[in-house]
């Protein structure tokens, strides 16, 4: 096989042919006309032996021929193949940030060559190969030539050449390792010294050597940077390389792999920067370790750090609801389960452990991979072997330790599953939000109790380059934006990262039983002076545990401790999703004129659209949700305390924030005060069939107590039910501690943590 320029190449690069034939002389230290006449003799290494092994291919070859799941994706995907291949190779030059014609191009060029060289492995027709060659060696010409991204200051990370930022080009890296593992037995010597030589040396050195800064950094760019550099040294055979991804540039154990599989996860598989982040972060961390699993099993990669691995595979699995993960920190609200970067790690888990579970999780995700484990998820979802996935309540510890906080779910199934999360984590790097301490709650498949997440309009270029926009700090990741408790209108640590994660709650318990998920947790340096200590339970009434589904009841119940010896203003607000209904005090509404809220830490983005004064006693705010079900708010007011309702969009000119509603509780001039509240989803409305039921809140009172350092809060129902939940959210007591009060005239007593009493009279 002759030397050869390829074919299909856009006319942005042809100008530049003439220059790029002495860059090569010089790099390679041929000539050009030694390239032309050097060996054409075949590679003999053995290959693919990435994520996919030979071994992998000869079954899937002869499962193209076998009807199910895994023809039908191969088929698919071969004919999209086919109708890319009919179009002109389209190498841009480098212009556009995340979003952009050229950006998008690169990321598609990325997969097609990974996608057309699995389908050269099961076919073996050399049209796939050549594809992937004329693809690379166009790149291999134009790469040299770079300078850094002209978009790049657009990025505030490290700047890539083919995109924007540097973590692009090892995302494109982790993929076009493979692609060209796919192929390498089918190139000549000298097609292969000119890509290496061209692309894949100087990438490599670009993103280590001459990026350290990234390189050793224990964050999601360096896993994908390390994951990238190894991948590719398994391929050259470049086991220095691998090492130095493994270990850091020196390979002293500081930087690499390995230390991020130490540091970026809670002993539990908890991702520090929040499940997006996980999400995202999971590719590199379970193609990496395949790939040293394939060539170098006696590392046992899957078995370090007590199975790291495949534990935040699970774990992402468990930060999800109805197929979405939470959004908390920088995370765009639509990212789910079926993402590629855990459809991998899915099918990597089962092809590790075989467990039935996962294929519940893969059935859902509707994607099969070409991939030696994607075979097996596919013939054994064709078996009809898949078992429901356990979906669990767990806090998950932070930190590295697991002893940095937690992200605390809880789950039950109530008139349709239910699932509330728990926030006492820790920072989560530059991608985290300062809301220590605050909740989210869904229900019957919808967001009720909700989060922002991140501002940001992903990869519309259109919209700020598709990177975050400045609401994102400005509003997004401020406190009022999150439902935790604000002090004099000003944010967590004051905004200020390091001091956020130098800093972290403590999750002083988490406990359980069969109608209660309960949790407690406090911390006391977001404010100079202020303790914050939050216990929320999920509670499904034991009385009505035998009746029918739509007649059982759960609810919420929040206490919200803040502790100064100064006063203060204190702020708890509550973001909803839905309709507001009623209120049972009267609105003082703003009907010409909308007023802002404030002047900064995310309050100048608050249209205050209505306040009140509720009386003392018990206060009430029903909303109506899309699932059709109503939720009420019921809780403890003083006679003094305000509730303002706001809605996001104030100082936003360019309109970059969606429109959504809260109230908030406010709390003025005071050293102490609980905020002591329940949420309750009731009832039903159903516009198609024009019928609504149970539209009012079943909560007739509420109160709540501190004796003897146990919290005991009554919650009386329709029916005159009455019920005591009753917690000791004192710090180092014993698990199993007899705790007794007395309430009303009668003696209670329980041990352990909390306990939920059903008073019959």
């Amino acid at each position: 096989m002759s030397f050869f320029m390829p074919t299909r190449i856009i006319k942005s690069i042809k100008p530049l042919s003439k220059k790029l034939t002495g860059v090569y002389k010089a790099a390679m230290g041929l000539t050009f006309i030694a390239l032309l006449t050097a060996s054409q003799t075949v590679i003999a290494k053995t290959s693919p032996n990435l994520v996919i092994t030979s071994a992998d291919v000869a079954n899937m070859r002869a499962a193209i021929n076998v009807e199910g799941r895994f023809k039908t994706t191969f088929t698919a995907n071969k004919a999209a193949i086919d109708q890319q291949m009919a179009v002109p190779i389209a190498v841009p030059m480098p212009k556009d940030g995340g979003g952009g014609y050229s950006h998008e191009q690169h990321k598609k060029n990325y997969k097609l060559m990974y996608d057309t060289g699995i389908v050269y492995q099961l076919t073996q027709d050399g049209r796939y190969a050549r594809y992937v060659r004329d693809m690379l060696l166009t790149y291999a010409e134009l790469y040299p030539t770079l300078p850094l991204h002209p978009a790049r200051k657009m990025a505030k990370q490290n700047p890539g050449k083919l995109f924007w930022q540097s973590l692009n080009e090892a995302v494109w890296l982790v993929y076009t390792s493979q692609a060209y593992d796919l192929i390498l037995a089918s190139l000549s010597s000298v097609e292969k010294t000119k890509i290496e030589v061209g692309l894949f040396r100087p990438m490599v050195k670009f993103l280590s050597v001459d990026s350290p800064e990234t390189f050793n950094k224990v964050h999601n760019h360096g896993t994908w940077t390390t994951a990238a550099v190894g991948m590719t040294g398994y391929v050259l055979d470049e086991p220095e390389w691998v090492e130095q991804a493994l270990y850091g540039l020196d390979k002293s154990g500081q930087g690499g792999f390995l230390k991020q599989l130490d540091e970026l996860f809670s002993p539990q598989g908890y991702y520090n920067e929040g499940p997006y982040y996980q999400r995202y972060a999971l590719m590199p961390f379970v193609t990496f370790a395949k790939a040293i699993e394939t060539n170098q099993p006696e590392r046992k990669v899957f078995q370090y750090r007590d199975g790291i691995v495949l534990k935040a595979i699970d774990t992402t699995i468990q930060l999800s609801y109805n197929q979405l993960f939470f959004p908390i920190n920088d995370a765009i609200k639509d990212k789910g389960i079926d993402t590629i970067e855990l459809v991998n790690g899915v099918a990597i888990a089962y092809g590790l452990t075989g467990d039935k579970g996962l294929l519940d999780i893969a059935k859902q995700q509707k994607q099969i991979l070409l991939t030696g484990d994607g075979l097996k998820v596919a013939q054994a979802l064709d078996k009809k072997l898949a078992q429901p996935y356990d979906f669990k309540s767990v806090a998950f510890g932070d930190g590295n330790d697991g002893k940095q906080g937690a992200l605390v779910i809880m789950r039950q199934n109530v008139a349709g599953e239910q699932a509330l999360l728990f926030k006492p984590a820790a920072q989560g790097l530059g991608h985290g939000h300062f809301d220590k301490l605050t909740w989210q709650f869904y229900d019957q498949g919808e967001e009720i109790v909700s989060d922002y997440g991140a501002a940001r309009f992903l990869n519309v270029e259109a919209k700020y380059g598709g990177r975050y926009l400045p609401e994102n700090k400005t509003w997004a990741k401020q406190t009022i934006a999150h439902n935790t408790v604000v002090v004099d209108e000003k944010t967590h640590f004051n905004g200020d990262v390091e001091k956020g994660n130098a800093n972290y709650p403590e999750l002083i318990f988490f406990a359980k039983d069969q109608h209660v998920s309960i949790s407690a947790a406090h911390i006391d340096s977001v404010y100079n002076g202020v303790e914050l200590m939050r216990t929320i339970a999920l509670v499904n009434l034991p009385s009505n545990s035998n009746s029918n589904s739509e007649q059982k009841q759960s609810f919420v119940i929040d206490v919200f401790q803040v502790t100064s010896a100064a006063s203060h203003q204190y702020d708890l607000p509550v973001h909803y999703k839905g309709q507001l209904i009623s209120t049972d005090f009267q609105l003082d509404t703003q009907l010409t004129n909308l007023p802002v809220l404030g002047k900064e830490n995310g309050y100048q983005h608050l249209w205050l659209k209505a306040q009140a004064q509720p009386d003392a006693g018990l206060s009430q705010i029903t909303w109506l949700n899309e699932n059709g079900r109503f939720y009420t708010h019921s809780a403890i007011m003083d006679g003094e305390s305000s509730v303002i309702f706001t809605q996001i969009g104030a100082n936003d000119p360019l309109f970059n924030l969606r429109n959504e509603n809260a109230f908030i509780t406010r709390k003025s001039e005071v050293k102490n005060h609980t905020f002591v509240s329940v949420l309750e989803p009731h009832g039903e409305y159903n516009p198609s069939k024009e019928f609504t039921v149970s539209a009012v809140s079943s909560v007739k009172n509420l109160s709540h107590q501190k004796i003897n350092n146990i919290d005991v809060v009554e919650l009386v129902v329709s029916g005159e039910q009455r019920y005591l939940l009753a917690f000791n959210a004192s710090q180092n007591i014993a698990g199993n501690q007899l705790s007794t009060f007395s309430f009303n005239g009668s003696k209670y007593h329980f041990d352990g943590r909390f306990k939920l009493f059903d008073i019959k009279e």
